[in-house]
């Protein structure tokens, strides 16, 4: 058959490379081991109409097969990735002319935008619950150490931006994209700020309002179900964290230009997000952006960290400090995929089979991508360009008090 000579070519031809500990388990009982070495990962093919994507097997078919109940995976989850990547790598290098695919810039209309945060954001409190640190910090920790809690270092990034854009008792603090609302909580509690929160997501919105009575700090902080560009006022400090992924390429300098009109003459910016290592802005490596705008992050759209300095020029604001956060946020989602794994019972009891299988190589490949770099996080402290430089700090000691 036709599918038998495909899948001997195939097999013969993983064999002949460095081995993978990898078994094919068919549907009809057969099963072929990709090398001498014990297996780590059983992939299993249901039926043969799913060898298509094992023979073709780029981060975007094995995905799409994997949450579609095509083939079923076994094995330490560490080790699924690894050698998902693996597979991808060799069949990407194995075709002529293949390169990132690169990408017309999204629309990001308002409805665009508040549907893809409805998407994302709104599957359930209780799902990010179920992976998140208590304070439900759903972007890059700080840690000190490797073995530091998630729990710890999530407290630590909060003070850490909150330290290097100098917040004050009293300064107006607006937080663009504001999650459940744990970022202007520690303002207002441990600096005394003025805080006002952002999101276009309704359960953030919700849990986030909840917190803050809980908290006691209604006085203190306003949470706004609203889009950044319709927000007006006047504020002392920024932040924006884990949210301008979501801004779009063709809007990066809106996005900045509307943050200068909203800051105050001598406020300062924190800009803290994610950012591509391709120069090209094209899709991740090896299909893995087509899987995540397909499945997890629709309308998410990834600038080089080049693209975002010249937009923020571009937009009227100076950079003042940039930081590279990538090894943070490889174990923060290294993290987040233990807590998945050892809670994976209670999360599939909070959604369906697709979804948990999604999130479970989401998070797992997030890592594994921050780890090979091939996306970064970057802190960018900005303020209002044309500033007379009396007003600029001499040096960065400020921001790291207890080192």
């Amino acid at each position: 058959m036709f599918w038998e000579k495909r899948l001997a070519s195939w097999i013969s031809r993983m064999r002949s490379q460095p081995g993978l500990p990898v078994r094919v388990q068919l549907w009809n009982g057969r099963h072929f081991d990709l090398s001498t070495r014990a297996p780590e990962v059983t992939i299993r093919v249901l039926r043969p109409s799913a060898l298509a994507y094992l023979l073709n097997p780029s981060l975007a078919n094995l995905g799409r097969a994997y949450v579609e109940g095509k083939l079923e995976v076994e094995g330490h989850l560490r080790a699924i990735i690894d050698v998902a990547n693996t597979l991808a790598h060799r069949a990407f290098h194995a075709k002529q002319n293949s390169t990132n695919r690169w990408l017309w810039p999204l629309s990001h209309t308002r409805h665009e935008d508040a549907a893809a945060i409805a998407y994302h954001y709104d599957v359930s409190n209780a799902f990010y619950a179920a992976f998140l640190d208590p304070g439900m910090v759903y972007s890059c920790a700080y840690f000190d150490t490797d073995d530091q809690d998630l729990a710890t270092a999530q407290l630590k990034k909060i003070d850490h931006v909150l330290t290097k854009i100098r917040v004050r008792s009293g300064d107006r603090l607006l937080d663009i994209g504001c999650g459940w609302g744990s970022l202007v909580i520690r303002a207002a509690e441990k600096f005394g700020a003025q805080c006002t929160g952002i999101t276009l997501s309704k359960n953030q919105y919700a849990l986030a309002t909840e917190r803050v009575r809980a908290a006691g700090l209604s006085d203190k902080i306003n949470i706004r179900l609203e889009d950044y560009r319709d927000v007006s006022g006047r504020y002392d400090r920024i932040t924006s964290v884990g949210m301008f992924e979501h801004v779009g390429l063709k809007n990066l300098s809106l996005y900045f230009s509307t943050i200068r009109k909203l800051l105050d003459e001598n406020g300062l910016v924190m800009n803290h997000g994610i950012t591509t290592t391709d120069v090209l802005e094209g899709h991740a490596r090896y299909g893995a952006g087509d899987f995540i705008n397909n499945y997890v992050f629709p309308q998410g759209e990834l600038p080089h960290i080049g693209t975002v300095l010249k937009a923020m020029q571009e937009g009227g604001l100076e950079t003042l400090d940039v930081e590279n956060l990538r090894r943070h946020y490889a174990r923060t989602c290294s993290l987040w995929a233990e807590n998945f794994e050892r809670n994976a019972d209670r999360i599939r009891s909070l959604v369906d089979e697709r979804r948990y299988r999604i999130w479970r190589v989401y998070l797992a490949g997030c890592s594994h991508a921050f780890q090979h770099d091939w996306i970064s996080l970057y802190q960018v402290v900005c303020g209002r360009s044309g500033r007379d430089a009396s007003g600029l700090e001499w040096s960065r000691r400020y921001m790291y008090p207890s080192a």
